[in-house]
């Protein structure tokens, strides 16, 4: 338990954390490591909160929709649906606590929950008791909240009420502990600043040790909540058994679902993409995927076949490109034996190999207009002749052909046979560049991440803050594929244990960043890439610390074991504590330690955990 006199399960003192007159914000761990991961895009209209896309609202907006739930759908409705709403967002964020301050103590970790409301501006969080084992699955917390934003905006609207208000952050309060814990857990409000009190208290502990729990799971779940403008309780649903009770509180898992066999996206235009996939996938209709190179056409393709009645048949991709003029022939519709010279015996092509499944034909712009009308005719009779052969074979495919090239403006030119563009054309979809879906960035980067570490046996933790922003500003004239070459560039360059830094993805100079601001200490936003991509200093002064270095004499493995030596003495002894003021990790600090041959004369505890 942290308080005045006590430490945490992990033996972190609690020092002024609940010393009279000294609770504030501070108390926390720096947040700095939070604030980073904020960063605005006005360019392009997006802010990120490390891959989540977030969006600001008005105080004034949030309150007119709230009063709005309550009187169109009754307190107690509003309630549970502003609950699960702040559930949700908790369970996202306990996610985020989990990737980066992994290495912290529980106290640490668990306060970017608090912190992250005091980020976005929701309210400010002082911790007055924490106590946590995991192992155990035993958590109590107790927490003031001042200046809630839903206080603000009840009190506005109704006045000083006789019921609490928060429902929004109570519910995050418990999302976030239940992911954390990774058990069910639960917040309640016992006083609240819409009450008359000076400010909102709230406690949390496991599901299984609170009383009554049923009223708190109905607004969580939302199930059988009446339509009424009600203040009144819920009465409990006795369906409801005793050993259910903690099974029945949802939580994200944390094991992930498979993408080996999934599209991956989330944007508006990956959506509707999938929604015109999907569409025609049931029916026989030939599609065609348009759009440039790299985003990922022979994907959707393998994703239309894979949702089609044909997907327990083959499906055969050819690349028209990469085959010659004179053997396409051959390739596609198959050779009988003695054809030519060299064809010592009979073989199917790719359409005979196709029977009854999916054919797709990559880069179709390339053919020449001697391919193009052979290939109209078998798309026509539904029938192929081998080279060589006397007499035809009927086939039953699905036709599913891609470009990059504007057929129409083809067609126009007199490269591209018009009645081929139309018997292809029955169905065209075309799939966007990835500048244009950046809400697809995240998942890719993590799906690429996971893939090529697996691939690649190596255990990397994820991007650095400076990678990040600059994998979320680029431009991407490659597409996906440009990202997943790069990522596994990062993946094989990062330090063992490490993360993808900037300087491992060799991003193009010939393609600009757009402007992406990140948050600083003073809460003041700086541009952190200028048009040419080149990363901004945050001022212009000159850095003195740096030019007394260099005037120093000092060469960089001194000032590297200075450097560790002062942190690490500051810290006394704390290596985790002295990797967090450098910007490593404990087991980065640790490795620099032993290579340069810095032991415990140091500090006498140098080794501590």
């Amino acid at each position: 338990m942290i308080n005045g006199s006590t430490q945490s399960s992990k033996g972190v003192s609690a020092k002024s954390f609940l010393e009279p007159g000294n609770k504030n914000i501070s108390e926390y761990p720096d947040m700095s490591d939070l604030a980073e991961r904020l960063r605005f895009d006005p360019k392009s209209g997006r802010i990120w909160l490390d891959h989540r896309r977030m969006f600001l609202m008005h105080t004034r907006s949030f309150g007119e929709l709230r009063r709005e739930m309550i009187s169109e759908f009754g307190m107690n409705a509003a309630r549970s649906l502003l609950t699960r709403l702040g559930y949700l967002s908790g369970t996202i964020d306990a996610k985020l606590a989990t990737k980066i301050r992994s290495d912290r103590d529980d106290f640490d970790a668990f306060s970017t929950g608090p912190q992250m409301h005091a980020l976005l501006g929701i309210v400010r969080v002082e911790c007055v008791a924490f106590e946590m084992d995991q192992a155990k699955g035993k958590f109590f917390g107790e927490y003031l909240w001042h200046d809630s934003v839903e206080d603000e905006c009840h009190i506005r609207d109704y006045g000083l009420s006789d019921y609490e208000a928060c429902w929004m952050q109570v519910g995050y309060a418990s999302g976030f502990t239940s992911a954390f814990l990774g058990r069910p857990a639960l917040f309640r409000e016992v006083e609240c600043t819409s009450m008359g009190y000076k400010h909102c208290r709230i406690i949390g502990k496991p599901v299984e040790e609170w009383e009554d729990v049923h009223r708190d799971l109905h607004f969580i779940h939302g199930a059988g909540l009446d339509r009424t403008d009600s203040k009144e309780p819920l009465k409990p649903n006795h369906q409801h058994t005793s050993a259910s009770i903690a099974s029945s509180l949802a939580f994200l898992p944390t094991k992930e679902t498979s993408t080996s066999n999934q599209i991956v996206g989330t944007s508006a235009g990956f959506r509707t993409v999938k929604h015109f996939i999907d569409k025609v996938a049931q029916t026989n209709a030939t599609v065609l995927l348009m759009g440039e190179s790299g985003v990922g056409k022979e994907v959707f393709a393998q994703y239309l076949h894979r949702s089609s009645k044909r997907s327990d048949k083959p499906i055969i991709a050819v690349n028209c490109a990469a085959i010659p003029e004179n053997l396409l022939e051959a390739e596609l519709f198959g050779v009988e034996k003695g054809a030519f010279t060299g064809a010592t015996s009979s073989r199917p092509g790719r359409f005979e190999r196709a029977e009854n499944g999916t054919i797709f034909l990559d880069e179709i712009g390339t053919l020449s207009l001697s391919s193009q009308g052979k290939l109209l005719r078998v798309l026509q009779e539904g029938e192929v002749e081998r080279v060589g052969a006397t007499q035809v074979r009927k086939i039953d495919i699905r036709v599913v052909a891609a470009t990059n090239v504007d057929l129409e403006a083809a067609v126009e030119a007199g490269n591209f046979r018009e009645d081929l563009y139309y018997r292809l054309s029955v169905f065209p979809v075309n799939i966007p560049p990835l500048r244009e879906r950046r809400a697809d960035i995240p998942l890719l980067l993590d799906y690429f991440l996971k893939k090529f570490t697996q691939k690649h046996g190596k255990t990397i933790t994820g991007y650095s803050e400076k990678a990040t922003s600059a994998l979320f500003s680029y431009n991407w004239p490659g597409n996906i594929r440009e990202m997943e070459n790069m990522v596994e560039r990062g993946v094989i360059l990062a330090e063992e244990d490490g993360y993808i830094d900037f300087s491992n993805l060799i991003l193009r100079k010939s393609h600009n960043l757009s402007s992406v601001f990140s948050m600083g200490e003073n809460g003041e936003l700086s541009e952190l890439f200028h048009a040419q991509g080149r990363q901004t200093e945050p001022t212009q002064k000159p850095d003195t610390g740096v030019q007394n270095l260099l005037a120093s004499g000092l060469s960089f493995a001194e000032i590297e074991a200075k450097l560790l030596r002062a942190a690490v003495d500051e810290a006394d002894g704390n290596l985790a504590a002295a990797a967090r003021k450098i910007g490593l990790t404990r087991p980065q600090l640790a490795y620099r330690l032993d290579k340069l041959d810095i032991n415990g004369g140091c500090s006498e505890n140098l080794a501590d955990t």
